[in-house]
């Protein structure tokens, strides 16, 4: 009866000792894709997608817009927030009913930024600012392959509740961000509500994709009034997986 048990044990200790050793590594990697199917808000009338690869902490990403402002610069990020709902705004988001959605009253659904989808340079909460360096007009295409960030916001990424978010409304329709019947920006008074409002947005799922769709840069020509425009989300809007093994011990009588 002993020798019975100790062959049946021995099997099973060794694949727990192969489980246990080969835990840090899976721990300290995060890999895997995922992409968002941007729909409008604000009635922007725009469509877009987004497709982003971890790799450790390193992220590929792939953004895609259409239908928003020609000539005007489209500020983008990664927005993420642990007691935030993990999802794009509803219409119940406009609390004080004027119709327009506004990028504080989408914040606790989305969370705060991650990171920026800018064109060049840093991607950091900082750049959010950048307009320079994001897509302008209304037909945006880049990818960018050089992004890095921490091992916690790779995590977050890959968790189902980040969100992408692009914003810029040209909501009475005049061409241009101008405060119009929208007024000043919730974020900075002295900026036009309509340059900082969320245009489109949509939550990052896990994705078979195995690489990212090939292609360069091509975020379309600035206006000069277009690249003064000073963005205040990144100011303004400053959980992932686990796993775990459960052991059970027996004991017998040897007797």
């Amino acid at each position: 009866m002993l020798r019975t048990r100790l062959a049946v044990a021995a099997p099973a200790a060794g694949a727990a000792a192969l489980l246990l050793a080969a835990a840090p590594a899976l721990a300290s990697g995060t890999n895997g894709s995922a992409q968002a199917d941007l729909a409008p808000l604000n009635d922007s009338g725009g469509t877009g997608s987004a497709m982003v690869q971890v790799d450790g902490t390193t992220l590929e990403f792939t953004l895609a817009a259409s239908g928003l402002l020609a000539d005007a610069p489209h500020a983008a990020h990664i927005h993420y927030g642990e007691d935030a709902m993990g999802q794009c705004p509803t219409a119940d988001a406009d609390e004080d009913g004027d119709g327009f959605l506004t990028t504080s009253e989408g914040a606790p659904f989305y969370g705060g930024i991650v990171v920026s989808l800018t064109t060049e340079g840093d991607t950091s909460p900082d750049s959010g600012l950048a307009v320079d360096r994001f897509g302008v007009g209304d037909d945006i295409s880049y990818s960018r392959g050089d992004v890095e960030v921490s091992a916690e916001v790779a995590e977050d990424i890959l968790s189902g509740e980040a969100v992408v978010v692009v914003h810029g409304v040209d909501h009475d329709g005049d061409g241009a961000y101008s405060e119009g019947e929208r007024g000043a920006s919730d974020l900075d008074p002295s900026l036009p509500g309509e340059a900082t409002d969320p245009a489109l947005c949509g939550v990052l799922q896990a994705s078979q994709m195995t690489e990212m769709p090939a292609g360069g840069v091509d975020t379309g020509e600035a206006e000069a009034a277009g690249r003064n425009i000073a963005l205040a989300a990144g100011g303004a809007l400053a959980l992932a997986g686990g796993a775990y093994l459960v052991a059970r011990r027996r004991t017998a009588d040897d007797s």
